[in-house]
């Protein structure tokens, strides 16, 4: 059974689940992750009661669909995986695919094949990510059916954050990975993040995050080492510093060794 996200998410947790000394808390009631991505602490962990959600529609879209058309959809990826070449990527980029299955394919394949997992689109909704370096788009590490039994008791929501951590009560356990606003270390996507995930977002989260705590709801929120940060929660949360290394650099030499804030409530 795998337990590795099937998507490339740009400033994915791959390499947090990887550490030995990350522990999720025990909690009693449902794992809530408002900012899903590529969601490697939820296949990590598998709790079957969660409540999953992302202010990216096309993305929780595509969760949906490998829960409920899998097999349909590898289907699909086959044919990608068959034709993919540079001008196949260009021309399937600017595809507009009708149904959900074509959607969600049209996204992993993106997602496999563009430049670092980054989903990035223009002023007109449009994917406008150049291609990236791999030359397969399925592999033998594929699951897609451990993934859909994975999200089978799974309540999916395309929604704002606040929403979602709204709905967290005494017992659930919140797991927050925001976009990161400020530049920290050698942070190569900030630039982009700050017009979806501005500094009031970032308020505006705490704050949320503060609310939950007081109801009894356990909290792990990671983000950006910056003093910013640490000023924003020193003083209604406990701060860990992780060691990680950066691998969003298109060049080799630019994936430096970074760190990374683990932040904890109740």
């Amino acid at each position: 059974m795998s337990r590795k996200p099937f998507l490339k998410w740009a400033g994915g947790k791959r390499w947090l689940v990887d550490r030995t000394d990350f522990r999720l808390p025990p909690y009693s009631g449902r794992y809530i992750e408002p900012f899903l991505g590529g969601g490697a602490v939820f296949f990590s962990h598998r709790p079957k009661l969660a409540i999953l959600s992302d202010a990216n529609p096309r993305l929780i879209e595509v969760y949906k669909v490998i829960r409920s058309d899998w097999t349909s959809l590898i289907d699909l990826l086959e044919i990608d995986h068959n034709l993919h070449s540079k001008d196949y990527y260009y021309s399937r980029r600017s595809e507009r695919p009708t149904t959900e299955v074509e959607r969600a394919a049209q996204f992993i394949y993106l997602n496999r094949s563009c430049w670092n997992g980054l989903y990035r689109v223009n002023q007109r909704g449009e994917f406008n990510v150049p291609i990236g370096t791999k030359s397969w788009i399925l592999s033998s590490a594929d699951d897609f059916g451990s993934t859909a039994k994975a999200l089978a008791q799974v309540e999916l929501v395309a929604t704002d954050f606040e929403e979602t951590v709204n709905r967290a009560v005494n017992g659930d356990l919140i797991f927050a990975d925001p976009p990161y606003t400020v530049a920290h270390n050698f942070n190569g996507f900030v630039k982009y993040n700050e017009s979806i995930f501005s500094w009031d977002d970032q308020i505006r989260l705490k704050n949320s995050l503060i609310r939950a705590a007081s109801r009894g709801v356990t909290i792990r929120l990671t983000n950006a080492d910056h003093p910013s940060v640490r000023s924003l929660y020193n003083e209604v949360a406990d701060i860990q510093v992780m060691d990680r290394r950066s691998v969003i650099s298109g060049q080799s030499h630019g994936r430096n060794k970074t760190t990374e804030l683990l932040i904890s409530m109740a």
